[in-house]
Formats: C-alpha cells, structure tokens, sequence
C-alpha cells in the first residue's frame, strides 16, 4: 500500500543515529521484512518515522562518511545493509522474487526512491532505471529540502546537483543536447528508457564509453576500446543479464563492463 503523500519530508528512524545503532536497527527491520514476506508476500511501511528538517544532511555514500563520523546523522547508504538480512531471511529460490516486490514496495516512498536513485542495485537496465527515475520525480519537490553528501569531500548537494553529479554523462547519453532543467532532463530521459529497444539502449551505451575512458587512464587496451565495431561487437556477445545491466548506460556498470573487456584483451 502506498502510503499518502506529505509535504513533511519523514525518514524511517532506524537510518538515523550512529553506525552501530544503525546497522542494528536495519537488522532488525531487515529480518522483519523477510519474515513478513514470507507469510503475507509484501512489504509494511516502517511505523517509526522521523521529520528530515529542511537543510538537514544525508550521507549518502560511505564516502562521505567522514563528514560526520561519531556522530548521530542521517546515513542514507546503510539502508543497503536491508537487503543481505532480506538475502539471509528469504530462500534461495525465492529471493529473486522478493527483491523485486521489495524493490517496487520500496519506490513508493520518498526514502525508497532516493536510495534507489542514488545507489541503484543491479539490473540497471534501461527499463529499470526508468522506474527509479519516474519514482524520484514523483517526489522531487519533498526531496528538495535536505542537504546531499556524496562522494565529494565537503560538497552539500541540492537534490538538482546531486543528480547531476552522478548522471549527467548518462542524461546526455540518452537525451544529447537535452533541457537544462535536471529535472526536465530526467524526465525526459524516462520517456525515452522506458521505451528504449536493444538498439536504442547500445546507441546510449556507445554514447557514454567515451565519458568512462576519459575517466580511466589506466585502462590499457585503448585502441580498441575507443572502436566503435569492437564496442558493439561486446555488446551483441553479452549474457542478456549482462546486457541488461549494462542497458540504463549508468556509469558504474559500463565502467565495470570497460574494464573486463580491458583485461580479456590483456589475457590475449
């Protein structure tokens, strides 16, 4: 059940305090959930809740941890630990299921869109992230009152900034030239994923590898990795989970496809 919206941005309480009470409390939620699964198939929004104050911080990436280390805080990035109790407390045959229930329990709240947003898990098929972002704007202007720490060291992000800090390339491999409005930009690029056919998704692909070879000066195989027919010769010989994942063009999965096509090269 979704629950209503709010202009009060609320958070579970368990994402907030230090890291071992967080680690704790998401342990606790974590094996509820499975539990919960197992009897009725789906998911109850947390019953403890706490108001995010406009100008609060999130951390969202490990990364940016330092900001705020010993103290009680807002770590977003934790929520992760929900899906290894989830993993733990659901059985094998049955996880594959349950991730996806949870995952579509989960974007329907602000909380659930935003770690989701931030931290996609795989697949992160064009499709897939479609669904994320479509999830995020629903939310957009609730989203707009915290404060956003990511991986840049002392860098507070508005939700705008964030975003386009972690998908500009991807935004401009899906919608070249697109709005300025990162919001209008995301949106745009949902229309276009979320319709997105295997050739659309490589052209986006394509589009991005130049972005992540610039990125990556240690990746030795250049020549080819800079060739168009190589790069679509990879392409069409990915696993269709491997293309899947690769599909969205978000920039940490090409990047982990560039580097094992790197060291298959080097193995030749």
């Amino acid at each position: 059940m979704t629950p209503p919206q709010s202009p009060v941005l609320e958070f579970p309480a368990m994402l907030h305090g230090s890291i071992g009470a967080i680690r704790r409390q998401v342990s606790v939620e974590g094996r509820k959930w499975a539990r919960e699964y197992l009897k009725t198939g789906g998911f109850s929004h947390p019953q403890r809740m706490l108001e995010v104050p406009p100008g609060e911080l999130l951390v969202m990436h490990s990364a940016a941890e330092f900001e705020v280390m010993g103290r009680s805080s807002w770590r977003i990035h934790m929520f992760a630990d929900v899906f290894m109790h989830l993993n733990d407390g659901v059985p094998e045959e049955e996880y594959p299921r349950a991730r996806e229930a949870f995952e579509s329990f989960s974007l329907s709240s602000p909380w659930g869109a935003l770690y989701h947003a931030v931290s996609p898990p795989p697949l992160r098929s064009a499709e897939r992230m479609a669904r994320r972002f479509a999830a995020l704007l629903r939310f957009w202007d609730v989203l707009q009152g915290p404060r956003y720490a990511y991986r840049v060291p002392d860098t507070h992000h508005t939700l705008d900034g964030l975003m386009e800090y972690i998908y500009r390339e991807t935004l401009e491999a899906w919608c070249p030239g697109g709005p300025a409005s990162v919001r209008e930009h995301l949106a745009l690029a949902v229309e276009r994923m979320a319709r997105a056919t295997r050739e659309d998704c490589k052209e986006a692909v394509l589009r991005m590898i130049p972005c992540v070879m610039r990125a990556n000066a240690d990746l030795k195989h250049r020549e080819e990795l800079n060739d168009p027919e190589f790069l679509r010769e990879r392409l069409d010989a990915l696993r269709p989970d491997d293309f899947e994942d690769i599909s969205g063009a978000y920039r940490y999965a090409v990047n982990g496809a560039l580097y094992a096509w790197d060291r298959a090269l080097g193995r030749h």
